[in-house]
């Protein structure tokens, strides 16, 4: 009679622990999209430092083309929506502590972003520069040689920036756009490394500086970031951003607070 090998006992128990708790983990991976149609609400990070895609306006709440974004995500999935505030560098932390379901805050997809959320498909343009006085002649970035350059600490401009600047570049970083943008205006920076839609807000509030854009750091889309493994509700997303752009809603939104359409935006 031919024996028939069992396999050991324990390696048995374990492996069907572990397929459970993978399981598990698959399953609570997937939580998201259901959790926010049951607790009848959508947590969006925004920031409020990055006009026109997100601001205070005249009544101190929160604005902009990020703010219309998320509202309209919401719509559609039949919420209302809880904007929490962040700045750049807390935004992707605000996803991973569960503070917010969604980040919509001019967020640029990288690789090193990647290994850490996920994103969605593009819904608005965007692009980083250098961007400093006229009176000063920058034709490439070998003539940042030397220079201070001021930058928002964990944005994609300060990633970009230091890719391409000599080493004797003075990069300065701070907290906030609103920080840097100060430290430009007062002079504590020649130059200064920004989203083109903030700088383009800053020099209009500040003629006085008679500035200009230099140098293209990256073109960058925004992309909606979404934790890691919440396929259900990447897809959904993804959904309501191909309706809203077939049936022209990112192009106006893009036109009311940017002044062009969104174009052909990636996926």
């Amino acid at each position: 009679m031919t024996s028939v090998q069992y396999p050991n006992k324990r390696n048995f128990l374990f492996a069907i622990a572990t397929a459970g708790l993978l399981a598990a983990s698959a399953a609570q991976a997937q939580t998201a999209l259901d959790d926010i149609l049951k607790s009848k609400v959508l947590k969006v990070a925004v920031q409020t430092d990055s006009a026109p895609y997100g601001f205070v306006g005249t009544d101190l709440k929160p604005i902009g083309l990020d703010v219309d974004m998320a509202n309209y995500i919401g719509k559609k999935l039949g919420v209302p929506v809880e904007l929490v505030v962040v700045v750049s560098g807390s935004r992707i932390p605000a996803l991973q502590t569960k503070k917010a379901d969604l980040v919509i805050a001019t967020l640029g997809k990288n690789a090193e972003r990647e290994k850490v959320i996920d994103f969605t498909a593009a819904y608005s343009p965007f692009f980083q520069a250098v961007f400093g006085p006229k009176t000063v002649s920058v034709k490439s970035f070998a003539d940042l040689a030397g220079k201070t350059v001021g930058v928002t600490r964990g944005a994609m401009e300060d990633q970009e920036l230091a890719k391409v600047a000599p080493p004797t570049t003075d990069t300065k970083r701070f907290e906030d756009n609103n920080a840097t943008i100060a430290a430009f205006t007062s002079g504590q920076v020649q130059f200064v490394a920004l989203g083109a839609s903030v700088a383009g807000n800053m020099m209009t509030k500040n003629p006085q500086l008679s500035s200009e854009y230099k140098l293209l750091l990256k073109e960058s889309p925004n992309f909606i970031g979404i934790a890691k493994g919440e396929e259900k509700l990447k897809a959904k997303v993804n959904e309501i951003i191909a309706e809203a752009k077939k049936s022209g809603e990112l192009d106006a939104m893009a036109k009311k607070w940017l002044g062009r359409p969104g174009g052909d935006l990636p996926l």
